[in-house]
Formats: structure tokens, C-alpha cells, sequence
């Protein structure tokens, strides 16, 4: 039986293999690249259709899609990561973390940002001191019920 982690290494291997960007899969299933990555890493379902044509684009074996459109449990590491790309972002939840929050219930009320009803784009920026990344998060405002 196939795990998301069997074919997460596979997705890896035929993407390493042709040469393949996360966009240029992504565009070739008709979504972002975005969700389609975290997908191929086991953190999100594909719609059936989309693991099919995924399955298609990378010549991966059939049961592939299968697994790709099952529901994940989204278990990660609750330590201090330690790759630097990583860390960095949980340094700036760190550091920012609170301000984020303090300023999303000042505008909005009591509530949160889901990460369900959820759009992130990653850009590469040119900047004449150095290129810059760009990373817009868009999660839908849902406010915390009284009762």
C-alpha cells in the first residue's frame, strides 16, 4: 500500500528526473504552485481530476493519484526547525507573531486568519540591493463565536 511519503519521494524523483519546476507542474495541473507543492508534499488532497493529470505530467504510477487525492493528516515537527529557509519564517512569527495578531483583531475583531479558506504566492522581487522574496498570505477572517 502507497503512503503520501512513498509518493512525495517519488514526485521528488520524476521532477528531479525532467527537469521540472513546482510551476511548471503546477501549470500543467491547472493550479497554484503553491498548493500544488504542499500537496506533492503530503500536506493537502488534490482533487481527483488534478492528481490524475498530475500522475499524467510526471509519469507516475497509477495508485499515485489515488493517495494524492487522499485526505492528509497534518502532522509537522513542533520543534525549532532547523534548516535555515525554515527557521527563518518561525523566526518571524517569533519576533512578529503577536504584532500580526494584535493588528488582524484590532481591524477585524476577535478572530483568526484560516489556513483552510487560504492563497499564498511566493515571488522572486528584483531590488537594486539584492533580489527580495515576496511572500503574500491571503486566509479568510473568522471570527471567534460568544455564547
Amino acid at each position: 500500500m502507497m503512503t503520501k511519503q512513498d509518493v512525495t519521494e517519488m514526485v521528488y524523483e520524476r521532477k528531479r528526473a525532467s527537469g521540472m519546476t513546482w510551476h511548471a507542474i503546477a501549470e500543467a495541473i491547472g493550479m497554484s504552485e503553491v498548493f500544488t507543492t504542499s500537496a506533492c508534499l503530503g500536506m493537502n488532497s488534490l482533487p481527483k481530476d488534478k492528481a490524475e493529470a498530475l500522475v499524467t505530467t510526471l509519469g507516475l504510477p497509477q495508485e499515485a493519484a489515488i493517495v494524492l487525492s487522499e485526505y492528509p493528516t497534518k502532522i509537522f515537527d513542533q520543534t525549532i526547525p532547523t534548516d535555515p529557509c525554515v527557521y527563518r519564517f518561525y523566526e518571524i512569527m517569533g519576533v512578529y507573531g503577536k504584532t500580526i495578531k494584535e493588528l488582524i483583531q484590532e481591524k477585524c475583531g476577535d478572530g483568526i486568519m484560516s489556513a483552510i479558506d487560504f492563497e499564498m504566492d511566493v515571488e522572486r522581487v528584483p531590488h537594486e540591493k539584492g533580489d527580495r522574496i515576496e511572500v503574500r498570505m491571503s486566509g479568510k477572517y473568522l471570527g471567534y463565536k460568544a455564547w
